[in-house]
């Protein structure tokens, strides 16, 4: 079911309606379509923390790309995505924790829904987009069974890693820190009720 929010964009400061859908086979040719627009992920196709069948020592974009619409064609949940006018502006990953790699996460936990990537497009950034990415998607992860959701922020002036969020956007969500993963990526736990 879409969620309608109203946000103003400053760069045209005009007021705009989103709404969010999860990626579904019927929508493949939005999340194609915002994947391939300028300035988006399509190097990595959002496979960085996902299994991708590859031929050779490294998948290559192409590898990638089949490999998400794949998971997409057998039903498993990637992710949502944000609509201004029918347009896909926004991108969240969030999918249950065994459809990813190792995350360096809370492995006690079970029924655990990973938060691994935001992606929006520039014309629309610093608009609070990601905050209402991140309530969108803890719904659409509760709403599926999801008993808790792990994130892996990083601190604002981190070098990489920075598709991920920023623990302070956690936190504001109330997400608790867990423990380190690796030099940069903070494991950050909601628990849902």
């Amino acid at each position: 079911m879409p969620h309608s929010l109203t946000v103003r964009n400053k760069s045209v400061n005009v007021k705009m309606k989103l709404e969010f859908h999860p990626v579904t086979k019927e929508r493949w040719p939005d999340f194609e379509s915002l994947f391939e627009s300028k300035g988006s992920p399509h190097n990595c196709w959002c496979t960085a923390w996902r299994y991708v069948e590859k031929k050779g020592a490294k998948p290559g974009k192409n590898e990638k790309k089949t490999s998400i619409k794949t998971s997409i064609s057998n039903n498993i949940p990637i992710g949502i995505m944000a609509y201004s006018n029918n347009e896909p502006i926004a991108w969240c990953s969030i999918a249950p924790r065994e459809t990813y790699r190792s995350l360096g996460g809370e492995v006690s936990k079970k029924n655990v829904w990973s938060l691994v990537c935001f992606f929006i497009k520039r014309a629309f950034r610093n608009n609070g987009i990601s905050k209402l990415l991140l309530t969108e998607a803890i719904k659409y992860a509760k709403e599926n069974g999801a008993e808790f959701i792990e994130a892996y922020p990083v601190e604002p002036d981190s070098p990489s890693y920075r598709f991920m969020g920023f623990i302070h956007t956690f936190e504001k969500a109330n997400f608790k820190f867990i423990k380190k993963a690796g030099a940069r990526r903070n494991v950050m736990l909601l628990e849902l009720n």
